[in-house]
């Protein structure tokens, strides 16, 4: 394995978290470079659930670094949380292999008030945010005012920060109706996350390339997924970031030449959570059997999420997007008792027959999927561990799925479990 960039290659919600937890076996750091705790990684090891927002999956791994990367925006509180689950939980968290990086943007209170005050302001015109502050703290890193991790040491220039943000954020809730804050409640609020977090903020570059001159692999976890990308994603109903590879070298702080092998990660059917189009959604007894067997749950917000069939379309830009060398697919067994499949290969729209997706706003909704009929399997597929132990027709719907894209499925996940993994 060289150095790897793991990514989904959807609207999210993929199963990331299980094949980072599988890959950082093969590297020595695992860096998250973007997002925030808007995204949740659910684990499964040895039967035990455990789910993470912000903190790198590989923190499971004794002996790892984990980064979190210049890209990602940082609330203080959920971090130091999800240390305090781990470490009640046995697991090292300490500042030796939990890095913060010293460019990395903080969440602060009044970015999540502001977040949360204008998706209820927005009323039928929701976006479908979590609430949790994303969006505006990207804005101020965008508009040089943000607060970063390094700025903690100090106090000074903290509050002088917070002092110009507050005279914009407090003019908006007046306009919104929200409680204005002052610059001493906030300092109030940031003083003992501060002393928790200092230990822990470091030169992560730094970090990465001495495990890159010393032979040591490196692996680069996304969030989110590649259409809910800022820019190449189904604008306005995206995150706020950059989820694609190519933000893998800009939000850890590395040379873009550095990045080996790409793995998309593809759920064998689709979902997404919040407001948006979605071509293949199925809002009947076929979407409802994908939920309740995919127990379809946001990790994060507990939304159920919204669930269809395998759209070929889409991915076939995540891969013009992210030059994938492997497909990860996820959640095979979800599938598993329905007596036919369907993959969308193609678009109608405006007449034509489109194999990738329109790029104009709102041009998503407008389209008609155009659909391949595989058959389905009702056996129990959840203990293979080879392409030779699943049933022929399993078998042929990944295969359809390689020839549509044109990229190999290196790991297939035929149930939760670390050990419910096909590797080829």
């Amino acid at each position: 394995m060289s150095n790897t960039v793991v990514m989904g290659a959807q609207w999210g919600d993929e199963g990331k978290g299980k094949i980072v937890d599988i890959l950082t076996e093969q590297a020595q750091a695992i860096v998250r470079f973007q997002g925030g705790n808007n995204a949740g990684h659910t684990l499964v090891v040895e039967g035990k659930k455990i789910i993470l927002h912000l903190i790198p999956s590989g923190i499971l791994h004794p002996g790892k670094i984990c980064c979190i990367g210049n890209g990602v925006v940082l609330d203080p509180e959920v971090f130091l949380r999800e240390v305090d689950t781990l470490r009640e939980k046995g697991v090292d968290a300490s500042p030796e292999r939990l890095l913060i990086s010293k460019r990395t943007h903080l969440i602060m209170p009044y970015h999540r008030a502001l977040d949360t005050a204008r998706e209820v302001h927005k009323e039928g015109a929701k976006i479908g945010t979590t609430g949790r502050g994303i969006g505006p703290c990207y804005e101020d890193k965008m508009a040089r005012v943000g607060i970063r991790a390094a700025d903690l040491a100090d106090e000074a220039l903290v509050r002088e920060k917070i002092a110009a943000a507050l005279v914009e954020k407090n003019a908006l809730f007046r306009l919104y109706g929200v409680a204005e804050m002052t610059v001493d409640e906030v300092m109030a609020w940031l003083a003992p996350l501060s002393a928790r977090i200092a230990p822990h903020v470091q030169d992560v570059p730094a970090v990465i390339e001495g495990c890159l001159t010393s032979g040591r692999n490196v692996l680069f976890e996304g969030a989110q997924g590649t259409h809910l990308d800022i820019d190449h994603g189904t604008y306005p109903f995206v995150t706020s970031s950059n989820t694609v590879s190519g933000n893998a070298a800009a939000g850890s702080g590395c040379a873009p030449g550095v990045l080996g092998q790409v793995v998309a990660v593809v759920k064998a059917y689709t979902t997404r959570v919040g407001s948006g189009p979605f071509p293949t959604e199925q809002m009947d007894a076929c979407g409802d059997y994908l939920v309740e067997r995919g127990a379809e749950f946001g990790s994060t917000t507990g939304r159920r999420r919204r669930c269809g069939w395998l759209d070929a379309v889409i991915l076939r830009e995540s891969v013009r997007l992210n030059g994938p060398t492997g497909l990860a697919l996820t959640k095979l067994d979800v599938l598993t008792g329905l007596p036919e499949l369907k993959i969308c290969t193609a678009y109608e729209y405006k007449g034509q027959t489109l194999s990738y997706p329109p790029q104009e706003q709102d041009a998503l909704a407008g389209v008609t999927p155009v659909y391949e009929t595989l058959p389905g399997w009702s056996e129990d597929i959840t203990a293979a561990r080879s392409m030779d132990e699943l049933p022929a027709a399993a078998r042929a719907y990944i295969e359809r799925i390689e020839e549509l894209l044109g990229v190999p499925a290196s790991i297939v996940s035929v149930g939760p479990g670390r050990e419910q993994t096909i590797l080829r």
